[in-house]
Parts: C-alpha cells; structure tokens; sequence
C-alpha cells in the first residue's frame, strides 16, 4: 500500500521558518520524483518544488525560488522542503506527491499518481 505522510506544518510569524518532510512507504522511494505543491480555499493546487530521484536536480516555482529548498534522504524514503522567510501569501495546505522519474521536472500535479494528505502552514503578518 502506497502512502504518503506530510509532518512539519504550523503557524508561524512571517520570516519564520518552518520545514516540512514527506515520509514515503510502499514504492521503492530511490526511482521516484518526489514534487511539494500548495493549495488554498478556492484556489487551484499550485507548483512549489520538485527533485528527482538522486536528489541532484531541483525544480522550483517563481515564488519561492531562493526561499525554499527541497531535499530528500533515500535512506529515509523521506523528503523535505525547508521554507525560509516565510510570508503570508505562502499561507496553504501543503501536499507532497510522487512519480516515475521521466528524465525531466514536472510541475503539473496531474502528473503525479501518489499523494498524501497535507500538511497546513499558516503564516500571519
């Protein structure tokens, strides 16, 4: 049984940091992309972050690009993504997902078959 389990959320003061992991059990963690995507009420799910499968290529959205940095332990069938000077518009559930590495980033979450449930990061001014 895939899963996917998000920890590391809270509510934070804006430039504070906070950083999430994403815990992966049930596929073999080293041969997959791993991608954090973000969503509000109403708002359609949005890219933040992908990494492959080695960990030595990264992708991020505009918005967080030089503020967030995603990681992962294969050891640990774990990722990670490390916010830094947060702000209130990063305010959002965030979700980790994952897929087969197709040789290139993808930011659309249609792309990625697995997901866990999320994790809320709320950031007041």
């Amino acid at each position: 049984q895939e899963q996917l389990v998000e920890a590391g959320g809270g509510l934070v003061q804006a430039g504070d940091s906070l950083n999430l992991s994403c815990t992966v059990s049930g596929l073999t963690f080293g041969s997959y992309a791993v991608g954090w995507f973000r969503q509000s009420p109403g708002i359609e799910r949005g890219f933040v972050a992908t990494i492959d499968p080695s960990g030595s290529r990264s992708y991020y959205g505009e918005s967080v690009k030089g503020r967030f940095t995603i990681a992962r332990d294969n050891a640990k069938n774990t990722a990670y993504l490390q916010m830094n000077n947060l702000k209130p518009e990063d305010t959002a559930r965030y979700f980790c997902a994952a897929d087969l590495w197709i040789g290139v980033p993808t930011t659309r979450p249609q792309t990625y078959r697995w997901w866990g449930q999320g994790t809320q990061v709320t950031v007041s001014s």
